[in-house]
């Protein structure tokens, strides 16, 4: 009831302020044109003066030359902002948030809000705890309000995310942190799950290169500097439309590849364990998701990827008995 009301309440003062706004119009159109005679002769008798006087007329031409000089400038300013905006609208570019701004941030969180509200979210990320777990996030109502979501997050028990860590140079941000912040996610996305959503997550091993998140027809992307924290870089916004040069099916297409990559397994919430699937979907070994680091070691050593374990059963086998006499970490 209350929604209703506030949205007559609205209407009415939109449609207050345009007849406002045509009343003013108006208005001014009158009063310049009354006001034309007298503007006529004070020009008359101001230029009177000015054709007498050499001061005056230099400094006249003096001012007729500046007014030229940001006419101009100012028309070829414009028509090339409104070329780099038709080459903006053809990309799908449609906004650039700077991130330090604390407005900013409030407006794309609630932008994003509105644009996860029942659609199935996916993420690509770093540990997620900035985005969806922590209250301040971007991504943290967007989860409670979704349908379901496809997480992409680094695999913290891997040599990229110590190098990471490494290339960050943070004084508080340590590998331990690190781990303890992707744990506290897939905690996270285990309440989602267990609510009923469709939530799944999968832990790549390479190191992060942007944070992207697709909301409907739209795609937020940041890019992950070699040394420098992603909260700190600019978020551009990509929207989908029905022409083929637009970069959202760009990055659409490069999620898609992502999470449907063999190498990169899904993350079993109820035995905490990771899955490697071959490319038919069929299951091919698991392995404890804390002792992935001991475990890529062993397979990097002996040469077990999972296109070579999608072709030999025995050789799966092997690479499943072998993960398995790794200790706990």
């Amino acid at each position: 009831m209350l929604r209703e009301k506030l949205s007559i309440v609205r209407h009415f003062m939109h449609g207050t302020a345009w007849s406002v706004y045509h009343i003013v119009v108006v208005a001014l159109s009158a009063w310049i044109a009354l006001s034309l005679p007298t503007v006529a002769r004070s020009f008359l008798t101001l230029w009177s003066l000015v054709e007498n006087n050499m001061i005056y007329l230099v400094a006249v031409e003096m001012t007729a030359a500046i007014v030229l000089i940001v006419t101009f400038n100012y028309l070829h300013r414009s028509l090339r902002d409104r070329t780099l905006a038709k080459m903006a609208t053809g990309a799908g570019l449609t906004a650039f948030s700077p991130w330090r701004e604390l407005s900013a941030q409030r407006r794309v969180r609630k932008f994003k809000e509105k644009q996860g509200t029942g659609r199935t979210v996916m993420v690509i990320g770093s540990t997620g705890y900035g985005t969806f777990v922590d209250q301040e996030g971007d991504l943290y109502t967007v989860l409670e309000k979704c349908m379901g979501a496809h997480i992409l997050l680094v695999n913290p028990y891997t040599h990229e995310a110590r190098n990471r860590i490494d290339a960050i140079l943070h004084p508080h941000f340590t590998l331990e942190t690190f781990q303890k912040e992707v744990r506290e996610s897939i905690a996270l996305l285990k309440r989602l799950k267990a609510t009923g959503k469709a939530v799944k997550l999968k832990l790549y091993s390479d190191p992060p290169l942007v944070k992207l998140a697709i909301l409907g027809d739209y795609i937020w992307l940041k890019h992950y500097h070699t040394d420098l924290d992603v909260q700190t870089m600019p978020e551009y916004v990509f929207q989908h439309n029905l022409k083929d040069h637009g970069l959202y099916n760009l990055f659409y297409q490069y999620f898609m590849q992502r999470w449907d990559h063999p190498e990169i397994p899904e993350y079993d919430f109820e035995t905490d364990e990771l899955v490697y699937r071959g490319h038919k979907g069929n299951e091919i070994l698991r392995e404890r998701f804390e002792r992935g680091k001991e475990a890529e070691d062993v397979r990097q050593e002996q040469g077990f990827f999972p296109e070579l374990l999608s072709m030999s059963p025995r050789l799966g086998r092997s690479a499943m008995t072998i993960s398995k006499s790794q200790p706990d970490r």
